[in-house]
C-alpha cells in the first residue's frame, strides 16, 4: 500500500537584507546565543578600528643655569653704626642685565679701607645728587672682595641708580678705582666681577654672553625714552649712557669676563 505524504508548503524565501536585520535582532534577545553574537561583534569591531595608542609625552625639566652664590660683604659692615636707616627699596620682576662701572677713583688703597671709600661714596650720592641710597647694587675691591651696595636684598631685583635710562631690570656693579687705557686691572677684580654677574644673571637663567632687550625710561641716555635696545647682559656703562666708564682698560676685559661668567654658570 502506499503512503502518501502530505507535501509541505513552500518556504517563503526572505529577501538578504530581512535575514540581515533578523540577525541583528538575535543580539537584542536574552539567552546564551545572543550573549555570544554580542560579544563576537564587539570584538570585531574593536580590532577593525584599533590604532596603536600614543606614546606619553614625557615633559623634560628646561636646564636652569645657576651659578654658586659668591661671598658678599653685607651693608652694615660698611654702613657703620651711625648710617641713616635703610631707605624703601623698590623692585623689579627680574634682573636680565648688569652693567659695570669704575668709580672714578685712587686705585692706590688699601683694600681694608673699602668699607670707608664706599662710605664716602654713599655720602656723596645722597648728599650731594640728593639720592636715597648709593646707586650702585654692588661693589668690588682690586682685592676681588663683593660688597652689598643699594639696600633691599642681594638676592633681589633692587631697582638701583647706576645707569640713566636703564636702571629698570639691571644691577650696577662698580669696580673701585679707575682703568683707563693702560691701567692694569687686578685679576682678582675680574674674577669677583664674574662671580657675582654669573649669579646674579643664573637667578634669571640669563647667559653673560648673550644680548637682551631693554627699554630706555630716560632720552638722557643713549637711546630715547621708549625705545628698545638690545644691549650685552653683562654690559659696560658706556653702552647705555655716554661716558667713558668703565674705563678703556675694564672695557676691555669684558668679553673674557663674560665667558669666565657663562663657565661659571655651568655653560659651553
Amino acid at each position: 500500500m502506499r503512503v502518501f505524504r502530505r507535501a509541505r508548503a513552500p518556504r517563503n524565501r526572505r529577501p538578504a537584507g530581512i535575514r540581515g536585520a533578523a540577525l541583528l535582532l538575535l543580539g537584542c534577545v536574552p539567552g546564551a546565543g545572543a550573549v555570544l553574537a554580542l560579544v563576537v561583534c564587539a570584538v570585531g569591531a574593536e580590532h577593525s578600528v584599533a590604532v596603536r595608542p600614543p606614546r606619553p609625552v614625557v615633559a623634560r625639566s628646561p636646564v636652569v643655569h645657576r651659578a654658586p652664590e659668591p661671598r658678599i660683604v653685607p651693608r652694615a659692615v660698611w654702613a657703620g653704626a651711625g648710617a641713616p636707616g635703610q631707605p624703601h627699596p623698590h623692585y623689579d620682576d627680574r634682573v636680565v642685565a648688569v652693567f659695570v662701572h669704575h668709580t672714578d677713583s685712587p686705585n692706590t688703597y688699601r683694600c681694608a679701607d673699602a668699607p670707608r671709600i664706599i662710605r664716602s661714596f654713599y655720602a656723596g650720592q645722597t648728599g650731594i645728587r640728593k639720592w636715597d641710597d648709593i646707586g650702585y647694587n654692588f661693589l668690588v675691591d682690586r682685592c676681588g672682595t663683593i660688597y652689598e651696595g643699594r639696600a633691599g636684598g642681594i638676592d633681589r631685583p633692587v631697582i638701583g641708580a647706576h645707569t640713566l635710562g636703564f636702571n629698570h631690570r639691571t644691577a650696577g656693579i662698580a669696580a673701585i678705582g679707575t682703568f683707563t687705557a693702560g691701567v692694569p686691572v687686578p685679576r682678582a677684580m675680574t674674577e669677583a666681577i664674574a662671580a657675582v654677574a654669573a649669579w646674579k644673571l643664573g637667578l634669571a637663567d640669563i647667559d653673560p654672553r648673550s644680548k637682551v632687550p631693554l627699554v630706555s625710561s630716560d632720552g638722557g641716555s643713549l637711546y630715547k625714552a621708549g625705545t628698545t635696545a638690545l644691549l650685552h647682559a653683562l654690559a659696560g656703562h658706556n653702552e647705555g649712557y655716554r661716558t667713558s666708564c668703565p674705563g678703556a682698560a675694564l672695557s676691555a676685559l669684558l668679553p673674557s669676563i663674560r665667558e669666565r661668567a657663562a663657565r661659571l654658570q655651568g655653560r659651553h
